[in-house]
């Protein structure tokens, strides 16, 4: 693959990033939050970003659920391989870059300032991430309201009332949508994740079997219904699974959610627990399992603001 530069005047790219608390999601890549930090280059580095004389090992992991993104150095390391990886997709190794990203619905007014000062906190950065070298020049950063900014562009479906859930891997946002219009004073979010999700099912299996199964296996039932594993460990992974989606769907209802009365659209990472395991009406409930949905929708939002100011920020 072939690699060219962009001058500093052109046009600043748009990399809309969706900070998961599970995974970083960009228009075109998802990858896990864990950042393991070194002082001397690891031995295994196929996800190795170098930066300011540190080696950072990518995606191990998951990061665990905080209030706050930037309450340490993480989530600004895994914007850089967010960035990196946007670039190469670009055939792109050095660019002006305008960022994109979004905080949970009831978040936003009170930490996007504080969130936009930790993303822009270098005007300039040089790293390397799986061997290659980047130069980026940050022009700005936009951020959006998590989960609406991935329906912006189906609004005119948004007839009557309707209820948005976007499942992550920390919370779970929720907003009212009435004749394609927002209600900001229906908007909710709650810790009740798939993280949640992970962590039942792991104390049914250590309960019922006494033993430990590997993350993989479990994030395979729940994203597909399916795992190559003894069908009495399936069936038990499946029933938990059963039941927290039911847990999702009266935690809705909490809210008033009416399926006779309102239509439901659920996205997010864990809107396969809802497509797998719950019970609903496919006539009255969309299911966007697209995980870079919200990135996507960020950087919409980012180009359109682009181009009313004529390519400014």
């Amino acid at each position: 693959m072939s690699f060219i530069n962009t001058s500093s005047t052109a046009r600043p790219v748009v990399i809309g990033i969706d900070h998961g608390f599970g995974n970083i999601k960009t228009a075109h890549s998802c990858f896990k939050t864990g950042v393991t930090a070194y002082d001397q280059e690891p031995t295994f580095k196929s996800n190795l970003l170098v930066y300011d004389g540190r080696y950072y090992i990518i995606g191990d992991d998951h990061k665990e659920f905080t209030a706050d993104k930037s309450q340490d150095q993480d989530y600004y390391i895994l914007t850089l391989a967010a960035v990196a990886v946007e670039l190469r997709f670009r055939d792109l190794t050095s660019a002006r870059v305008c960022l994109a990203a979004g905080l949970p619905l009831t978040w936003v007014s009170g930490q996007k300032d504080s969130f936009k000062t930790y993303l822009l906190q270098k005007d300039s950065v040089d790293f390397s991430f799986r061997g290659v070298d980047y130069h980026v020049d940050f022009a700005g950063a936009e951020i959006y309201p998590q989960g609406f900014s991935a329906v912006t562009d189906k609004l005119r479906d948004f007839r009557g009332v309707n209820m948005l859930c976007d499942i992550g891997n920390g919370t779970m946002n929720i907003m009212y949508i009435n004749n394609g219009k927002p209600v900001p004073s229906r908007c909710f979010t709650e810790k009740y994740g798939t993280y949640q999700c992970m962590l039942a099912v792991r104390e049914k299996l250590l309960r019922q079997f006494g033993r430990s199964v590997d993350d993989t296996v479990i994030e395979n039932v729940l994203r597909y219904g399916e795992a190559d594993i003894a069908q009495r460990y399936l069936d038990a992974i499946r029933e938990s699974a059963a039941d927290y989606a039911a847990g999702i769907m009266r935690r809705l209802r909490d809210h008033e959610y009416d399926a006779e009365l309102m239509k439901l659209y659920v996205m997010g990472g864990g809107s396969c627990l809802i497509k797998n395991f719950a019970e609903y009406d496919e006539a009255r409930v969309t299911v966007n399992d697209d995980i870079c949905a919200t990135a996507k929708g960020y950087e919409r939002l980012a180009e359109n603001a682009l181009r009313k100011n004529g390519g400014g920020i």
